[in-house]
């Protein structure tokens, strides 16, 4: 598999060795994966499937990331299948058919269309995992102000958006690349509920025990702090543009991740609970 060493993938990695299937995992590090016993570490470089040729040998289903393999997808699925994969589940994102200017993602290296694309064209029987946003990135929008105080200051209060546990998208990853029951299927995978800027940080507060109080900014100056604080200025622009235009409809709430894994998501206050400490001082 690609991007074993992710937010997605490392809990990917857990449940598959769990469920007892063989792993490999391709990474460029092979020193520092941390990857668990059992688990067959490889070193290569999936943007460039020449480096990984040799270890798709006896490969049966590939999860495939779309930051690990970027534009290289087409050709490491082509690779693949002629040395006998039959499954791909490619991971691709919600908003996978917005305008590209409004995909932050893309601006940190996720090709989530072209990684689909491939899957979809490669001749393998294939699965799509299309989740919301990840609540995981609250770590670095509200994490740094929630740990210094108890103001938390953001753009577009009302933006809202159904949050999903990354633990929920590995879930129905292995559930697809172990089971052929979810081929040819696009699956659009969110938290239970849309929740608000501001409903997002005072779940936070709760959870935590601290009355946090979200105050609204002008996104230019949120944007400014992001940047201080290192994210890169086309990333930013991105998610404010995302933030100014609002939710779209594709990413309305759907019951995907029950149908698939036969219960609901995770709320945002067990994740929250699941990562409390990030957000203590």
């Amino acid at each position: 598999m690609t991007g074993a060493t992710g937010t997605i993938g490392r809990p990917l990695v857990d449940l598959l060795a769990g469920a007892g299937a063989k792993v490999r995992a391709v990474t460029r590090d092979p020193e520092t994966a941390g990857l668990p016993a059992g688990v067959e570490v490889v070193a290569g470089d999936p943007s460039r499937p020449d480096t990984i040729a040799a270890f798709l040998d006896g490969v049966t289903a590939v999860f495939l990331h779309p930051r690990a393999a970027g534009q290289a997808a087409g050709d490491l699925l082509a690779l693949a299948r002629e040395r006998g994969a039959e499954r791909v589940v490619a991971l691709a994102a919600i908003n996978v058919d917005d305008d590209p200017a409004e995909q932050p993602s893309r601006f940190q290296g996720d090709r989530n269309k072209e990684t689909e694309d491939a899957a979809v064209a490669s001749g393998l029987e294939w699965v799509s995992l299309r989740p919301a946003g990840f609540a995981v990135n609250a770590l670095r929008t509200w994490a740094p102000q929630v740990r210094a105080g108890d103001v938390v200051r953001g753009p577009y209060a009302g933006f809202a958006e159904p949050l999903i546990h990354e633990r929920d998208i590995a879930e129905v990853g292995a559930r697809a690349l172990l089971d052929g029951g979810l081929a040819g299927r696009r699956l659009r995978l969110t938290g239970p509920r849309p929740l608000s800027h501001e409903q997002v940080v005072t779940v936070i507060g709760d959870v935590i025990g601290r009355p946090l109080r979200f105050e609204e900014v002008p996104p230019e100056v949120f944007a400014r702090g992001l940047v201080q604080r290192g994210l890169p200025q086309p990333f930013v622009e991105a998610l404010l543009a995302r933030y100014a235009r609002g939710a779209g409809p594709a990413e309305a709430v759907t019951d995907d991740v029950e149908t698939v894994l036969g219960r609901p998501a995770r709320t945002f206050a067990e994740w929250v609970a699941d990562h409390a400490a990030a957000f203590q001082g």
